[in-house]
């Protein structure tokens, strides 16, 4: 049986709720994250560390992010691939320590995400993907583009939406420079020593 039609929503409607998706995804799939990437940690691996009652709150969990896809009107049919996905994530999450390690890898709440994502640009032609970004920098944006002229300019929004990407590369920098004088400091101290 067909699924029934449901009527449009607008644009702004629409990229209001996959915020609220990517806002949940980032939550549970990448809120330690390399920065420009979307490859990260979140809420479902920390769960399953939790023997069985984390694994299945990581699966209700994925299940409402389904719900939120459906509600942006995503049909049953590209959602199979997800909900097969969080029920593989949630066996597997039964495993000690495997089970930790699949859930940085498979995340069904991303994987949810996207297929959302792929349904907007087709039906609404949404192509832009600020939203889904850095949902929560991009929220605040929003109501600060509102009051005030200087906020919608575009390099100053890029610059915002991206800021924890540019200070994770500053952190990362000096993370390496660190590691490296640290590696200096030891090889000079050896060879004072005589150890090498």
């Amino acid at each position: 049986m067909p699924e029934p039609i449901k009527p449009k929503m607008s644009q702004q409607e629409v990229i209001r709720l996959e915020r609220d998706l990517a806002k949940f995804a980032n939550m549970m799939d990448s809120v330690v994250r390399i920065p420009f990437t979307r490859q990260g940690v979140g809420a479902d691996a920390a769960l399953s560390t939790i023997p069985i009652a984390g694994d299945i709150a990581g699966f209700v969990l994925t299940c409402y992010a389904i719900y939120k896809a459906k509600q942006i009107g995503v049909p049953q049919s590209k959602l199979n691939g997800v909900m097969k996905l969080a029920v593989i994530d949630a066996v597997v999450g039964f495993i000690p320590v495997a089970g930790t390690v699949f859930d940085i890898f498979i995340r069904p709440s991303r994987k949810a995400l996207d297929v959302v994502h792929t349904h907007i640009r087709d039906e609404y032609q949404i192509h832009s993907d600020q939203h889904v970004v850095h949902p929560f920098l991009h929220e605040k944006l929003e109501r600060k583009q509102q009051q005030s002229k200087f906020w919608r300019n575009p390099v100053v929004a890029w610059i915002w939406i991206h800021l924890p990407d540019i200070l994770g590369l500053v952190f990362l920098a000096i993370f390496i420079f660190a590691l490296w004088m640290g590696g200096v400091f030891i090889w000079e101290w050896m060879q004072a020593q005589g150890f090498l």
